[in-house]
């Protein structure tokens, strides 16, 4: 069988959906290919524990998606077919082994009321720094939504400096470049404190002192704490829903079941995607929401590419891998800091340096003995995703070794996540359960998503990492995904690529997908 189109999208993550329905509202037909029986990529939430119980089996958090130019322009069409969301005023916080809990609020006071508990210095340097990151934001978020490089980034660089003086060139490179341990350590004296904000930098792949971290962790922090933490109500899939709507309302075609075995070039062009047999023909081009090695090394495996750039995509690097650990609750977690169980997201350390271990750990192989733990609470704003009464816990626990080689503990025997999974897991809720006496005991249903079980929901997902790709300085901005290829171009003419590998990079921000909608139909 063969299909004509004008534009064939491989993938039905958010950023492939997006991309798709900028070119079909600009007219042209567009078909995406979902190798799953349901689009979504990373964006996905199931009943994975018992049924009534809704969990966001990789991404929780549609803040970026919320700030993003696509919903800026589509925000009514999308409510309009079906997106619905919840927001938690209380966004998040960090849990200490002295019951120690310093929480972020979008009001303001509460937040400087929390953290002056522990210190009156670091609450008054919260709100110097609170008052930069006002001032700097309308300046740093739209150069960040930008093509990278491009005259647009350059003029927006330009307007910074002129609103905010000629050492905002020297403030910014030195923001890029700093570690997260440098900057919590220049701006706090309390170790919770540096360790609240630099927990954000463990987010994506940057431990304490990992030069380029601090942007992340700064910008995070502060971005919650304005906003507070957008979810999808009743699960993140409510976005997923709502663009395939969308989609479709402009004359999009979605195929799932559809995997892509080849991209078809001829005379230098991409002209078609095989999937499962069928032949989809693409008059004016192919994008790929895909990672570098599934585009050229298994799409693109019998065209000839430069050797220097087949290299590159060899030589192209992930950050560490992730578990999800995803629970039933029979109530709510019971956090010996009783204020932390109105909190959409709790950080578990505990400290600086127990993150730098614990990722150093997991880079050598080893399991971590002391896990930097993410525990999402998404009932406290959204009781939609589990029975009356009834709660869900979403526990991503950074980092873990994609390949073990050891357990650092010395407790752990199995070398592989099969077998490692399960008493690893149990580590991590026995680590959680010092912080929330009890924990165990509230447990109905668990699901255990161990690396090798990420990828084989999502492909992009690539050893458990689920960022698209380190995103340290040396495969950031202008060289995402490779130094002269930002701006979602390939070596084939007419084949583009998108997703969380290309920039802006990860996040549930649809920035890579709206930049090419954009840039293909001006």
């Amino acid at each position: 069988m063969s299909t004509v189109s004008d534009a064939v999208v491989i993938g039905a993550g958010h950023n492939g959906l997006v991309a798709a329905i900028l070119l079909a509202k600009a007219g042209w037909r567009v078909t995406v290919l979902e190798r799953n029986e349901v689009a979504g990529g990373a964006v996905r939430t199931e009943e994975v524990t018992l049924p009534g119980f809704k969990h966001d089996l990789f991404a929780m958090s549609l803040n970026a998606f919320t700030g993003s130019p696509f919903f800026a322009e589509h925000r009514d069409e999308l409510f309009a077919h079906g997106l619905a969301l919840a927001s938690a005023p209380k966004p998040f916080g960090s849990a200490f082994p002295d019951g120690t809990f310093v929480g972020v609020s979008t009001n303001a006071g509460e937040t400087t009321g929390s953290i002056r508990a522990i210190s009156p210095a670091d609450a008054d340097e919260w709100l110097r720094l609170d008052a930069r990151f006002r001032a700097i934001a309308p300046h740093l978020f739209p150069l960040l939504g930008l093509p990278m490089p491009s005259l647009a980034a350059a003029r927006t660089f330009l307007g910074g400096v002129r609103a905010l003086g000629r050492t905002w060139p020297f403030e910014l490179t030195r923001l890029a470049t700093q570690s997260p341990r440098e900057f919590v350590e220049e701006h706090f004296e309390r170790r919770e404190m540096q360790a609240l904000v630099a927990a954000w930098a463990m987010h994506l792949d940057f431990a304490p002192d990992i030069p380029g971290g601090a942007m992340f962790a700064f910008l995070n922090a502060f971005v919650f704490a304005e906003h507070g933490l957008a979810i999808g109500r009743g699960g993140a899939r409510t976005l997923i829903d709502a663009l395939v709507s969308l989609l479709r309302a402009h004359g999009g075609e979605l195929v799932t079941g559809a995997e892509a075995e080849r991209v078809v070039v001829e005379g230098g062009r991409a002209v078609a995607v095989v999937a499962h047999g069928d032949r989809y023909e693409a008059r004016r081009g192919v994008i790929a929401n895909l990672t570098p090695g599934t585009l050229y090394t298994r799409l693109l495996a019998d065209v000839a590419l430069p050797s220097e750039f087949r290299s590159r995509v060899a030589h192209y690097r992930y950050g560490p891998g992730t578990m999800v650990i995803h629970l039933a609750l029979d109530d709510r977690a019971p956090w010996r800091a009783d204020a932390a169980k109105d909190y959409a997201y709790i950080h578990v350390g505990p400290y600086l340096d127990d993150m730098g271990l614990s990722y150093q750990q997991a880079a050598a192989g080893l399991l971590p003995s002391q896990p930097t733990v993410v525990v999402g609470q998404p009932t406290v704003v959204d009781t939609t995703r589990a029975p009356e009464g009834k709660h869900v816990l979403w526990v991503q626990v950074r980092m873990v070794p994609a390949r073990i080689t050891g357990d650092a503990a010395g407790e752990i025997a199995a070398r592989d996540w099969n077998e490692a999974k399960t008493p690893y897991a149990d580590r991590v809720i026995g680590i959680l359960d010092r912080y929330a006496p009890g924990l165990r005991d509230r447990i109905l249903g668990r699901c255990v998503l161990a690396p090798p079980d990420l990828e084989r929901w999502n492909p992009n997902l690539v050893d458990g990492e689920g960022l698209g790709g380190s995103h340290h300085l040396m495969q950031n901005f202008f060289m995402r995904p490779f130094p002269g290829w930002s701006r979602y171009r390939t070596p084939v003419e007419r084949l583009y690529m998108c997703g969380a590998s290309t920039w802006p990079g990860a996040g549930v921000g649809a920035g890579s997908g709206y930049l090419l909608g954009k840039q293909l139909t001006r």
